[in-house]
C-alpha cells in the first residue's frame, strides 16, 4: 500500500506520546461509520458490524473474485503507477535508459494489434526446438534452458540463504512442475475437485490447439501432461508438511546427488544455468525430486515433449494473442476463482512493467509518493511495538528465564526495512526490445535468474529487498531476521496521518506486530537471532508452545468456509498466531501510547472500541465461492472474515471492549482461548 506525507503531529503519536494535546484536535478517529453494520451484534459477527457497509458499498464487479481493502488501496496504486509509466510510455527515450525500457515494455503489452497478428509465432522456436529432442540428456539440457527463462518443469532450482549457515547463499531445489500449482487438485477427489481437474483437461487440449496441435495430437498431449503431473503431484509434500523448516534442509554433495538422482546429470545442469562451481545443494523435497528423476528416466521420449511444450504454452499464454489470453483466463480465473472477465489490458500491461522492471518503477514511485522523512516516523512506531512485544514476552508465565533471553536477544535485533532500499537495482545489461511480448518476458526472466545465480556461494546481503516499494504488503524474512513494510501498504485504511493512536495502532500497528510475531511463530521460532535453524528452546518451553499452538489449530480447525469445507488450522497456523501476537502487542502498545493522556469517545466509540474496528476495517472484502475453496488449499492465511470472527475471540481486551459476553455466539471461554505471545 501507498504512503501520504506524514505530519510532524503524527510522528509524535507514533513515538508513544499521548495525543491528547489540543493539537490532537485536529485528528480524526480514522473510522468511517457508513462501513459499519450497526443492524448487527459485534458479539455475532464482529467482521459483519465493522464491515457490512462497506461489503455493500463494494459489490464484487466481474474482474474480481476477491475485493476488498487491500485490492481497493492496490486499485489506487495501480492508478498511481499507471500515470508514472504512460509519461515514458508516450516519450522518446535514449536506448538503453530505463526510461525507454518501462515506456517500451509498457507499449508492446498493450500493443494487441502486433499480439493477434503473431499468434502463436513467438513460441513456434521453442515449440520445435523441445520436439527435436531425443534422448534423456537433451531433456535435462531443456531443463536447464527454461529454467533461465522464468519456466520451471519437473522442479526449481534457485539460490537463496542456507538455514544452517544464514551468512552464505546456498544452491536449493523446491518441488514443483505442476501446471494447476496445487497438488490437491490432482489428488482430491470431492465433486468440485474433479470437476476443476476435468475441465484442466479441456483447457490444456484448447491451448495445444490454439499452439497449432490437431484434435488427436491435442489429447495425447493431454494424457502426456495429467500422467506426469499426477505423477509429480503424488510425490510432493502437502502445504502442511512443507510448512517444517527441518524437513525441507537435506544439503548434499554433487558427488552425492549423481549418485541418489543420476538421470539429472547434475555437473551439465549446474553448468548449463552458471553454477558450475557449485560444490552442494540443499534438496528441498527429496521424494519429489526422487519422482522427477524416475519420471525422466521411465516416461517416454514422445510424453515428455509434450510436457516441455506444456510448460511452454502454460508460461507464455498470458503475453501472447488473445485467444491464448482469454483461454488462460477462463480456466485459470473464471473456473478457479470464479472470476468473470478479465482485467483491462493497462492493468495486465501495469503488472508486466512491475514484475519485469519492479526497482524500477519503485524508484520513481517513491519520489512522488513517499518523502524520505516519512520513513524514520515509521522507524519509530517499529521500535515502539518492538518495546511492547518485549514486555510481553518478560511477562509470559510459560516461558522459562533462558529461553526468554533468547527470545529477547532475537527481538532486539530485527532488521527492520521501511518504504524503500537504500540502493537499487542496476537494469542496464536487461534489454527490451520490439521483437515480441514474450521474448522480452523471456529476456526479463533471464535477467533476474542471472542476478539470483550471481549469489551462490556469496555473502547474504541483508538490505536486498524481496519485495518492491510499491507492493501492497509486509514479510518477515527468518534467515535474515528482518521485518520489512513497502511504501506500497503505509496509507489508508492501514495508516492515516489524519487520524489518531487508536486508529493507526488497531490498523499499521497490529500489521507491525504481526510481522515481528512471525519470528516466533511455529516456523519463525525455529530460528535463532542469526538466522540459523537453530534450535534455541529449552524442551519444556517448546512443549508448553506447542500446546498453547494446538489450541489456534483446533479452533480454526472448527471453523467451516463454506458447506462442508472447513479451514486448515495446521496450514495457517503461523499466520493465525501473527494475528494473535499482532492483536495483542500493538493494544499493549497503544494504552501505553495514550495512558498520559487518554483519548476520547468519537462517534459514539470509545478509543478501544476505535482500535479493534480499525483492524477488522483491514479484512473488509467480498469473495466469490470458487475463491474461497481455491485460497482454503493454496492460502496459509485465513479467510478475512476469519481473520476478524476467528482471531478476536481469543482477545481479552475485545470482550471488554464491546461487553462481549456467554450469551454471544462468538464468546470462547477464557480456557478455550489461545494465549502464545
Amino acid at each position: 500500500m501507498k504512503v501520504r506525507n506524514y505530519l510532524p503531529i503524527l510522528a509524535l503519536c507514533l513515538m508513544g506520546t499521548s495525543c491528547g494535546s489540543n493539537k490532537d484536535a485536529t485528528l480524526s478517529s480514522g473510522i468511517d461509520v457508513a462501513n459499519l453494520d450497526t443492524t448487527a451484534v459485534p458479539g455475532t459477527s464482529f467482521y459483519q458490524f465493522a464491515n457490512g457497509g462497506w461489503m455493500q458499498k463494494h459489490p464484487l464487479t466481474n474482474e474480481y473474485s476477491r475485493f476488498g481493502s487491500f485490492d481497493m488501496l492496490a486499485e489506487n496504486n495501480r492508478k498511481q503507477l499507471r500515470e508514472l509509466i504512460e509519461e515514458l510510455a508516450a516519450a522518446k527515450h535514449e536506448n538503453g535508459s530505463v526510461a525507454q525500457k518501462v515506456g517500451d515494455l509498457y507499449n508492446i503489452a498493450l500493443d494487441s494489434v502486433k499480439l493477434n497478428k503473431e499468434g502463436a509465432a513467438p513460441i513456434k522456436a521453442e515449440l520445435d526446438k523441445i520436439a527435436s529432442l531425443k534422448d534423456k540428456a537433451q531433456i535435462v539440457s531443456m531443463i536447464a534452458e527454461m529454467q533461465q527463462k522464468g519456466m520451471f518443469p519437473y522442479f526449481v532450482l534457485y539460490v537463496s540463504a542456507d538455514d544452517m549457515n544464514s551468512t552464505v547463499n546456498l544452491v536449493q531445489t523446491y518441488q514443483g512442475g505442476i501446471g494447476m500449482g496445487e497438488r490437491d487438485y490432482y489428488l482430491e477427489n470431492d465433486d468440485k475437485t474433479k470437476e476443476i481437474r476435468e475441465k484442466y483437461k479441456e483447457h490444456v487440449a484448447k491451448m495445444f490447439r490454439l499452439a497449432g496441435r490437431d484434435e488427436a495430437s491435442a489429447q495425447k498431449a493431454v494424457e502426456s501432461v495429467m500422467n506426469i503431473e499426477t505423477r509429480l503431484a503424488k510425490a510432493a509434500r502437502s502445504r502442511v508438511e512443507l510448512r517444517n523448516p527441518r524437513a525441507n534442509y537435506n544439503k548434499k554433495s554433487i558427488e552425492a546427488l549423481n549418485k541418489e538422482y543420476p538421470v539429472l546429470g547434475w555437473n551439465t545442469l549446474l553448468k548449463s544455468v552458471g553454477l558450475s562451481a557449485v560444490k552442494e545443494i540443499n534438496v528441498g523435497q527429496p521424494n519429489a525430486m526422487k519422482e522427477v528423476n524416475d519420471v525422466i528416466n521411465s516416461v517416454s521420449m514422445d510424453q515428455q515433449i509434450d510436457y516441455l511444450q506444456w510448460n511452454v504454452i502454460n508460461s507464455a499464454a498470458s503475453y501472447l494473442s488473445d485467444d491464448f489470453e482469454q483461454q488462460n483466463f477462463d480456466f485459470f480465473e473464471k473456473t478457479m476463482s470464479g472470476k468473470q472477465e478479465q482485467q483491462p489490458r493497462w492493468k495486465r500491461a501495469v503488472s508486466t512493467v512491475n514484475g519485469s522492471l519492479g526497482e524500477a518503477v519503485g524508484q520513481m514511485y517513491v519520489e512522488k509518493y513517499f518523502p524520505a522523512a516519512a520513513k524514520e516516523r515509521m522507524v519509530t512506531l517499529v521500535r515502539n511495538l518492538q518495546t511492547s512485544l518485549g514486555e510481553r514476552i518478560k511477562g509470559l508465565e510459560w516461558m522459562s528465564e533462558a529461553t526468554k533471553e533468547k527470545a529477547l536477544e532475537k527481538l532486539a535485533t530485527f532488521h527492520v526495512k521501511i518504504g524503500y532500499p537504500d540502493k537499487w537495482k542496476d537494469y542496464s545489461s536487461l534489454e527490451v526490445k520490439n521483437d515480441s511480448y514474450w521474448a522480452n518476458i523471456e529476456r526479463a526472466s533471464a535477467w533476474q535468474y542471472a542476478e539470483m545465480v550471481a549469489k551462490a556461494g556469496k555473502p547474504v546481503d541483508k538490505d536486498e529487498w524481496l519485495m518492491t516499494p510499491q507492493t501492497v504488503n509486509a514479510y518477515y524474512n527468518p534467515t535474515t531476521n528482518e521485518i520489512c513494510f513497502p511504501a506500497g501498504i503505509l496509507q489508508y485504511p492501514f495508516f492515516d496521518m489524519n487520524a489518531d493512536d487508536a486508529f493507526n495502532y488497531g490498523a499499521i500497528g497490529v500489521v507491525i506486530g504481526h510481522e515481528m510475531t512471525h519470528g516466533f511463530d511455529d516456523q519463525g521460532r525455529q530460528y535463532d537471532k542469526d538466522g540459523n535453524l537453530k534450535d534455541w528452546w529449552t524442551t519444556e518451553d517448546a512443549k508448553n508452545f506447542e500446546k498453547r499452538a494446538a489450541v489456534m489449530i483446533n479452533h480454526f480447525d472448527s471453523i467451516e468456509v463454506a458447506p462442508g469445507v472447513h479451514a486448515n488450522g495446521q496450514f495457517t497456523l503461523g499466520e493465525n498466531i501473527a494475528d494473535h501476537g499482532g492483536l495483542q502487542v500493538s493494544f499493549q502498545a497503544f494504552k501505553k501510547a495514550t495512558s498520559d493522556k487518554p483519548l476520547n469517545t468519537v462517534q459514539g466509540f470509545t478509543p478501544e472500541q476505535r482500535f479493534f474496528l480499525a483492524y477488522a476495517n483491514v479484512w473488509a472484502g467480498n469473495i466469490r465461492p470458487e475463491e474461497i475453496l481455491r485460497l482454503t488449499k493454496i492460502d496459509p492465511h485465513s479467510l478475512g472474515k476469519w481473520r476478524v470472527d476467528g482471531a478476536l475471540p481469543h482477545i481479552a481486551a475485545w470482550y471488554d471492549a464491546f461487553g462481549v459476553t456467554e450469551k454471544d455466539k462468538l464468546f470462547l471461554p477464557a480456557e478455550q482461548r489461545a494465549s502464545i505471545w
